[in-house]
């Protein structure tokens, strides 16, 4: 069974930084396309980061230029360094990731979100 655990998340300040880990565990082939959501209680989840499945990367518009996401491959781990941080950013963010398992084979999967919260 695979699970995804996110760790990272907490209160800083507009401006600040706060960087969030998701590790994958099970016995994992491969990952293929993984990525970072986020959530409010007034907004649906949306795409905040993401890695394609041939490596390369989509963020969201707002966020260029402050995130970065990326990976330990070796570690099934996915990062997103999130830098000048700002109140609208506040939400909870969870991790995803389509990932090849042994004895389940391709499967779509989230972690439990962890909360991100921005003060002005």
């Amino acid at each position: 069974q695979v699970q995804l655990e996110e760790s990272g998340g907490g209160l800083v300040q507009a401006g600040g930084s706060l960087t969030l880990s998701c590790e994958a565990s099970g016995n994992i082939f491969s990952i293929s396309r993984s990525g970072w959501y986020r959530q409010t209680p007034v907004k649906q989840r949306e795409a905040v980061a993401t890695f394609n499945a041939d490596g390369t990367t989509n963020y969201r518009d707002s966020v260029k230029g402050r995130f970065t996401i990326s990976r330990d491959n070796a570690k099934n781990t996915v990062y997103l360094q999130m830098n000048n941080l700002k109140p609208e950013d506040t939400a909870v963010y969870y991790c995803n990731a389509y990932v090849n398992a042994m004895g389940v084979g391709w499967g779509d999967y989230w972690g439990q979100g962890t909360q991100v919260t921005v003060s002005s």
